[in-house]
């Protein structure tokens, strides 16, 4: 029996499964996480990691970012998924919109593979060296968190990353 190319894609680096937070704070900054290793080295993103054996995806987006900025979160629902492959890694991420659990906006401590962590003004962000489509996930995210998202489609300008096409909503029912 014969696989053609269609069936069977072409063998890359193994995927593997990501989370992130995307959190923002009372005066509608987000914090991000400047990489310090790759992939991506250099560049900013949200705070988050690789999924460990046994970990639910909220659990290890509450361990990720809890490591990288040594701040405690409440993960909300999800907000966009992404299917990178750079510098011969290959991750889908899961990003979850996030709260966090102290109710305030604490300084946040870069660890782990954060070689810097802060709360960026969205104004700010076209400033920063960002990983690709994050820019476009920070806005959907604040759209939603509004009540006016479009709830999870490929809708997005790049072909790898999946947005909200409908109302993203806490579980408690605020937007």
């Amino acid at each position: 029996m014969q696989i053609d190319a269609l069936t069977k894609p072409n063998r890359g680096p193994k995927p593997a499964i990501g989370v992130a937070g995307l959190i923002f704070d009372a005066e509608g900054r987000v914090l991000l996480i400047q990489r310090a290793r790759p992939p991506q080295a250099g560049l900013w993103h949200l705070p988050g990691g690789k999924l460990e054996a046994g970990e639910s995806l909220a659990e290890c987006c509450r361990r990720e970012v809890l490591e990288e900025t040594g701040l405690r979160i409440e993960t909300g629902p999800i907000v966009a998924i992404a299917d990178r492959q750079v510098e011969g890694f290959h991750y889908i991420v899961v990003d979850f919109l996030a709260r966090l659990a102290e109710g305030q906006a604490p300084t946040p401590h870069p660890s782990s593979d954060a070689a810097d962590a802060r709360w960026m003004s969205p104004n700010t962000l076209s400033q920063l060296p960002l990983v690709e489509g994050l820019a476009e996930v920070i806005e959907s995210a604040r759209s939603g968190h509004h009540g006016t998202a479009r709830g999870l489609a490929r809708d997005a300008a790049c072909g790898w990353l999946y947005l909200p096409s409908q109302a993203v909503l806490w579980d408690d029912g605020s937007a």
